[in-house]
């Protein structure tokens, strides 16, 4: 929506984009991120136990529009795959089957769990707070968004 005054200045412009979702996927847990409507800000949604993740994106996706789904490529410092992705896989898969129109974006992940548990010792978290793995899996998907937005530029 553009609004222009009367010497034809624009106003106002009203940008709606989809958000964009990110999937640290673990075997326990996933954390998730997503951004705000216009693909700016990256922000920890929460973590989900994998088992259940399938349901959270169903509802996810119901309720909110999203564009594209990143998911972290874990890689050895070697770039070959490391041995969680045969279950990422898996993952990849049934996500396609469930949401063929839904376009999923692979980021590499290397290191990003260091780089998470970094961010809690810089906000001043204390040792029993950087213990929360769920947390670390959120802000690990943060980043994985982050990399995937700076990127996208």
């Amino acid at each position: 929506m553009v609004f222009l005054s009367k010497n034809r200045r624009l106003l106002y412009r009203d940008y709606h984009m989809a958000k964009v979702l990110a999937l640290d996927y673990g075997q326990k847990r996933t954390g998730v991120a997503v951004t705000d409507d216009m693909q700016i800000i990256a922000s920890g949604l929460k973590t989900v136990e994998t088992k259940v993740l399938f349901e959270f994106l169903a509802t996810y996706f119901t309720n909110e529009d999203v564009e594209t789904v990143v998911l972290g490529e874990p890689k050895q410092m070697n770039f070959e795959a490391s041995e969680s992705e045969v279950h990422i896989q898996k993952f990849v898969k049934l996500f396609e089957k469930k949401y063929p129109n839904m376009p999923l974006v692979r980021v590499d992940e290397r290191f990003t769990s260091k780089m998470a548990f970094q961010t809690m010792i810089d906000s001043g978290l204390n040792k029993k707070q950087r213990r929360n793995k769920a947390l670390v899996d959120e802000i690990s998907a943060t980043i994985i968004l982050q990399s995937y937005l700076y990127n996208k530029r």
